[in-house]
């Protein structure tokens, strides 16, 4: 790997607006290779190739998923993007397709891992490179370029990727010392001392105004494009951020084994953690020490500290309850005033950022008093901010139709926002309307400053209808019989299965459920087949599945009536399910362009999909090699053909052809005739959806078997 070049100021996000493409082209390039560049520069701090391989930490993956899973996030919205065709290495872009967002303390297994070689990964990113290089110089494209134009996917590649520089500098420094070096590209500050005495500004009430235009100029994630508005009520505010000097007397006065200072989640994770003190602190026989990323240094008390939410909360209580003042985080709204009143500015493309932000100063952090905003420290920069406000959607908010799972898997009031940035926080990261949230357990160079207030914090709502079409699918394929309507999933695998035994290949080996949604299907073609792979574009519906077959069990809320919501818990064992778990494997993927890894299946269930797929013509002509000679290729779908999901040129049927109705049976005869026999229906399989309570959807499936020609 090359060592990379630094330029003194890291480029920042580019304005996406402008009269000269061909500027605006060489000015993407340059982003994309000092992004690249820099993150391979972060892995050269690792020392030999055990360091890549054995986890930092328990709950996230090794380092050599991060390596290769920015370059393969690269490809994988360029081809939904429609900028490339083919895939580089199927291989390598399944294993490091899907990071993890860890829903618990311990419940990732990597047991299905068999990683890669350094060299290997290191080789595939310079493919990736070279294929991302290409796309920039020989795509047409005009200014501006917006979220719907295919040429967003680069800069949200790029983004990703600064967002992982980040998230990857945070696993190498909770790595073993013997895992890591110094180095030139990556070194920290040498100032410090004692810290200031931390006292209170008064920050008058104002309103906020929060949320972007789609024609912003400059690249941004689902999160932040919407409506928000309120008024904020006057509040004092801590001028620095707590330093490390300020949280030891909450250390020494033995915060970490007051229960009453933490709450349910808090004393959860410190059991599990046996959490004594900050993470970054390390005993020193009667001192202490601070881990940086590379190193270990004497205490630097006049930092900040860096800890999870749960933390911050619980000092919070305790300097509450030692000054008699109401003592919290700052809200989300609450931050965004201390922004105005401040009066900061996004960081500057030409000057070094007036904070610890961006790269400009060093890799790490800084005395809490360096870097002043008005009356206020540090209101960006040095290290991100908790705050008490659960990350929600604004209104008017939008899922990217590239990138349906960035944020909506953290509307769920268990991930709470952070704002302000650290000191590698760059390009978008660095923007003050960015919006990332993390698990409260979650460490990030993160730390926090309090507010002084009477004013209780009233949360908006995370939920939104994709969630809301969760947890509906979820009682579809796990709920109770609706009106003596048998579970669809469940009918139709018994039709498969029978069919199979009847009229395939009489293998039971593999078996393909495509567009599996919460996996119900999946799980009952299990109790025939020995393997059945499910595959959905929804990664939030993935994870369902996943968590069913690992934990045997599913939670989720529906709406009943009005704001009133009744709570369900699904378990595998009650639906007869539990040892089939173990023979069922989830993957995210799209339809219309599977992997070649998913070949040689004798019965693919493909339920309600056609209608639903941006090319269901190409899916139909590609479907036949993936099966083997005999297998079947079961079919069921409502046919509701609606152009926001498929363009009409691509319709199967349901339109007049030649004067004639040309119905989807007709359509699906002339495709798959050649290559497939018809040897089962059409019959109407039918299913009810719960919408709420006293509100259902009755439809009418029609099912076809295809049997594939040997």
């Amino acid at each position: 790997m090359p060592s990379a070049h630094m330029n003194p100021l890291f480029p920042r996000s580019p304005q996406l607006d402008g009269q000269d493409v061909e500027a605006k082209r060489a000015e993407l390039l340059d982003y994309f290779r000092a992004t690249f560049d820099r993150y391979e520069s972060l892995f050269e701090v690792l020392v030999g190739e055990t360091a890549y391989t054995i986890k930092p930490i328990s709950l996230r993956h090794p380092l050599i998923f991060y390596f290769g899973h920015t370059a393969t996030f690269f490809v994988n919205k360029f081809i939904l993007a429609g900028l490339i065709e083919e895939r580089i290495d199927p291989r390598l872009e399944s294993m490091f397709a899907v990071g993890v967002d860890e829903m618990s303390w311990d419940d990732l297994d990597d047991a299905r891992y068999d990683w890669p070689s350094v060299a290997e990964v290191a080789d595939y990113r310079r493919k990736v490179r070279a294929m991302v290089e290409r796309v920039i110089r020989d795509t047409r494209f005009t200014l501006p370029i917006g979220w719907s134009d295919p040429m967003w996917a680069v800069l949200m590649g790029i983004e990703h990727e600064r967002i992982h520089l980040e998230t990857s500098s945070v696993l190498i420094r909770q790595h073993a010392l013997d895992f890591v070096r110094p180095h030139p590209a990556w070194q920290a500050s040498a100032e410090h001392g004692m810290a200031p005495e931390n006292t209170l500004v008064d920050i008058p009430a104002g309103t906020v105004s929060l949320g972007r235009a789609l024609d912003d100029p400059y690249y941004g994630w689902d999160n932040e494009y919407g409506r928000h508005k309120a008024d904020v009520a006057a509040f004092k505010a801590a001028r620095h951020l707590v330093s490390n000097q300020e949280f030891r007397a909450f250390v020494e006065a033995g915060g970490y084994a007051d229960d009453s200072l933490w709450d349910e989640e808090g004393k959860g994770w410190k059991r599990f953690a046996r959490a004594e003190h900050p993470t970054f602190w390390i005993p020193d026989g009667k001192g202490w020490k601070l881990r940086l990323m590379t190193a270990e240094v004497p205490m630097r008390w006049n930092w900040p500290v860096e800890t999870n939410c749960l933390e911050a909360r619980a000092f919070c209580r305790w300097k509450s309850r030692e000054s008699g003042l109401p003592v919290r985080l700052p809200t989300e709204d609450e931050w965004h005033r201390l922004y105005d009143h401040a009066g900061l500015s996004d960081v500057p493309h030409n000057a070094p950022a007036g904070a610890n932000l961006h790269l400009d100063h060093g890799a790490s952090s800084c005395p809490v008093d360096r870097f002043a905003h008005g009356e206020l420290f540090d209101v960006v920069g040095n290290v991100w901010q908790w705050c008490e406000t659960p990350t929600y959607p604004f209104d008017g908010f939008a899922v990217h139709p590239i990138y349906d799972d960035f944020t909506t898997p953290t509307f769920d009031d268990r991930h709470n926002i952070i704002k302000g940035g650290s000191w590698i926080a760059t390009g978008n990261e660095s923007r003050h309307a960015s919006r990332y949230a993390f698990r409260r357990h979650f460490f990030q160079h993160a730390g926090f400053r309090y507010v002084v207030t009477d004013t209780p914090v009233t949360n908006p709502a995370s939920a939104y209808e994709t969630d809301a079409l969760l947890s509906q699918y979820a009682e579809f394929h796990y709920g109770d019989e609706i009106f003596g309507v048998p579970n669809f999933p469940k009918a139709l695998a018994d039709i498969a299965i029978d069919a199979h035994k009847r009229l395939g290949n009489r293998s039971f080996e593999r078996a393909l459920d495509l567009g599996c949604a919460t996996g119900r299907a999946s799980f009952e073609l299990a109790r025939a087949f020995k393997r059945v792979v499910g595959i959905d574009f929804s990664a939030r519906f993935i994870q369902a599945g996943v968590k069913l077959a690992e934990s045997g069990s599913l939670r989720y809320t529906l709406p009943d009536e009005g704001e009133l919501v009744s709570y369900h818990e699904r378990r595998l064992d009650e639906l007869g399910l539990a040892d089939t778990a173990g023979r069922v494997e989830f993957w995210q993927g799209d339809a219309c362009n599977l992997k070649d890894i998913h070949t040689g299946f004798d019965l693919i269930l493909a339920a309600n999909l056609i209608d639903r797929l941006y090319s269901p013509r190409r899916f139909l002509r590609d479907v036949a090699h993936r099966l083997n000679p005999g297998g079947l290729l079961i079919l069921a779908s409502p046919y509701t053909w609606l152009e926001e999901h498929t363009r009409r040129e691509e319709w199967i049927g349901g339109f007049k052809k030649d004067g004639e109705s040309w119905t989807t049976l007709d359509g699906l005869k002339e495709i798959l005739t050649p290559q497939f026999e018809l040897v089962q229906g059409p019959q109407a399989v039918p299913f009810v959806i719960r919408e709420t309570r006293r509100k259902h959807q009755h439809t009418l499936s029609e099912l076809t078997i295809w049997k594939r020609r040997s």
